[in-house]
């Protein structure tokens, strides 16, 4: 069986995403030249549900390789031109049951020019560019990192850059038969991921308190969901992916969607109007896709952003919107009025998503550690931001009254404030194991928990 066969057989499945420390640790056996990026830089940016998908440092400018499914048409194996050139393994992840897991560089093949320093061939003598990732949030990099750890293949005397990395639960020297056991750790890397790793993206939305049990889509989606919205009477939702595609449920009605339109960037968010007979949908570079009664007030689709847009809240009166962006950035349409801001604060944790108070004057912003910043008529009620938490905030929601508040962790966890009160969590009782992604109030002081596995 060759090493594609033997990748394609275990791809990562049933990936959980957790939180980890910071850490970097190097050991023993590591050939070749020195990184070409900073590799004791590591920030633990989970934001929105779309982007933990991919985990953090998912950006082009974060100066990590692409994972190969994102680019070898969903394949975790090398592509042609390339072969496993090193390794590394993670020991903070929890993507192989607590288990460690491994990473292998694939590496350029060289032609027949000679080599350059540190063990990587000169430009020109491999067949690949130096670009960005695209197509899903993992936009990280592509064939420009010169590097080699260098366990595998060492009858070579030198290979291209790295083009994609492979993510694999079985240790590498059972998938490519070149590759040693000299190991290398590094936890910088251990929450690094793609949606084209996770092979079974079932989906459950799991009711507490006085939610109904109305469903979720059955089998495996094209595309990770990346948010919840209740109905205007709390008896129903929408689910919302990535790729735009909405599922309707309860009374929530289907007015449209960007399932099978091509996107300059994925859908990151969705809020109904205030009749709930339409919808509109906000991707990450805040361009707005309206449906049904909802009209269109105003984009960030032609701006260029700091930072990504993470949510949308609509105004009481339908007749406008919000729109955040992770640094707090606050964008206003139609009757939505600005009632401040985090754009201008240094943030421990991105922003993850808003929302406003039921009198429509003001808000509040969530980060990932579960701080919240209130602005306008809305009262803090309490925050995780003292807590040390477990799994990153990924959402929060307003009880009905608009006196309290739930924040979501992506581990299914609820943390209660205000009138707010404490139904429960995910667990193994709901049989929705994986990521937590959104959380919606129902009618009766319930609520919703969206997630995928």
């Amino acid at each position: 069986m060759s090493i594609a066969e033997k990748l394609v057989e275990v791809a990562s499945a049933g990936l959980a995403r957790r939180s980890s420390r910071r850490g970097f640790l190097m050991r023993s056996a590591v050939v070749g030249s020195a990184l070409a990026v900073n590799p004791f830089k590591f920030a633990l940016k989970p934001g929105t549900a779309y982007a933990s998908l991919c985990g953090p440092d998912a950006s082009c400018s974060s100066g990590w390789t692409v994972f190969c499914c994102s680019i070898n048409n969903g394949a975790n194996s090398c592509p042609p031109g390339s072969i496993p050139a090193g390794w590394w393994k993670t020991d903070q992840s929890n993507f192989c049951d607590g288990g460690p897991r491994y990473i292998l560089d694939c590496n350029a093949t060289c032609g027949t020019c000679g080599c350059g320093g540190g063990g990587i061939c000169g430009p020109g003598c491999y067949n690949c560019g130096c670009h960005c990732g695209s197509g899903s949030c993992d936009q990280r990099l592509v064939c420009c990192n010169q590097f080699r750890y260098g366990q595998c293949h060492q009858e070579l005397a030198c290979v291209g850059p790295v083009v994609c990395r492979v993510a694999s639960c079985r240790p590498p020297w059972e998938l490519d038969a070149t590759c040693t056991t000299a190991s290398a750790t590094a936890n910088a890397t251990a929450l690094h991921t793609a949606p084209c790793l996770d092979d079974n993206r079932a989906a459950f939305v799991s009711p507490f308190g006085g939610a109904p049990k109305l469903g979720a889509p059955k089998g495996l989606l094209r595309a990770p969901l990346v948010g919840i919205a209740a109905t205007p009477s709390g008896r129903g939702y929408w689910l919302v992916a990535s790729d735009g595609g909405v599922f309707s449920f309860g009374d929530a009605r289907f007015h449209g969607s960007t399932g099978g339109m091509r996107l300059n960037r994925p859908i990151v968010g969705m809020a109904s109007t205030r009749s709930g007979r339409g919808y509109w949908l906000v991707a990450s570079d805040g361009g707005i896709f309206s449906f049904g009664s909802a009209r269109f007030h105003g984009s960030t689709g032609n701006r260029r952003l700091n930072r990504p847009i993470v949510g949308m809240a609509r105004t009481p009166s339908g007749s406008g919107y919000w729109l955040v962006a992770s640094d707090g950035g606050i964008f206003c349409f139609g009757d939505a009025k600005f009632y401040g801001s985090t754009g201008n604060v240094r943030l421990a944790r991105p922003i993850v998503g808003m929302t406003p108070t039921t009198t429509g004057k003001g808000y509040w912003l969530v980060a990932s550690d579960g701080g919240i910043f209130s602005f306008g008529d809305a009262t803090f009620h309490g925050s995780t931001a003292r807590r040390q938490l477990a799994h990153p905030i990924v959402g929060m929601a307003h009880t009905r009254t608009g006196k309290g508040y739930w924040l979501l962790g992506s581990d299914g966890g609820v943390y209660n404030f205000g009138d707010a009160r404490f139904f429960g969590g995910l667990g193994r009782a709901h049989g929705a194991r994986g990521n937590a992604v959104g959380i919606a109030a129902a009618l009766g002081g319930g609520y919703w928990i969206e997630s995928q596995r």
